[in-house]
């Protein structure tokens, strides 16, 4: 199994479309995964609330999904979600009205760590920038969300337990090919992989 190229962000920043350029450009396959398929395989939906056991059983769910599909992976890959992802949304449900208890959360947090280096040799945040235009089965546009997820993704990027380098697309870089050019130049070379 190699390592692959992870975007991480929040949703709505343009990381599936960029995975998908990337991949048509440099070669790189784009490995999908099915978030949505997995909340809708044990009757959720990403957008209703829920109690945050629920959402750390979903949670847990969508790692071993995600887990499986990387798993199979023999050569460097692409991919539009990781399990800091999965870990900022996670996050992003506490509050401080929210109970938590806190041993199966700290295992949960392990688990997107050791996941994280085991399946990544390089990271890239899709900051927000990129217009939002409201579309049929995305997630919502609830800006100040965004931010909140954008933030978490950063702090958990700098833990000092992840192993893969971490990229920070700036924010002004909206242009798919300018996007793409970002990460060849700044991820390839963590991969392995010379630029052509």
């Amino acid at each position: 199994m190699q390592k692959g190229l992870g975007l991480c962000g929040s949703h709505r920043t343009g990381k599936t479309t960029l995975a998908q350029k990337f991949s048509e450009g440099y070669g790189l396959p784009f490995v999908v995964t099915t978030t949505s398929d997995v909340f809708a395989a044990n009757g959720l939906k990403p957008s209703s609330p829920m109690d945050f056991n629920t959402r750390l059983w979903i949670q847990d769910k969508i790692i071993t999904a995600a887990e499986e599909v990387w798993s199979g992976c023999d050569d460097p890959f692409i991919t539009d979600r990781t399990p800091l992802d999965m870990l900022a949304y996670t996050l992003g449900d506490i509050q401080g009205i929210v109970t938590v208890e806190f041993a199966p959360l700290q295992a949960y947090i392990e688990r997107c760590i050791e996941s994280t280096n085991r399946f990544f040799g390089a990271l890239c945040v899709v900051q927000p920038g990129i217009a939002l235009i409201p579309a049929p089965g995305k997630a919502a546009l609830n800006l100040a969300y965004i931010e909140h997820l954008n933030t978490l993704v950063l702090g958990l990027c700098v833990d000092e337990r992840i192993t893969a380098p971490y990229h920070l697309l700036p924010r002004a870089t909206i242009d798919l090919d300018e996007r793409c050019s970002f990460l060849a130049h700044n991820s390839l070379p963590h991969l392995g992989i010379k630029i052509r």
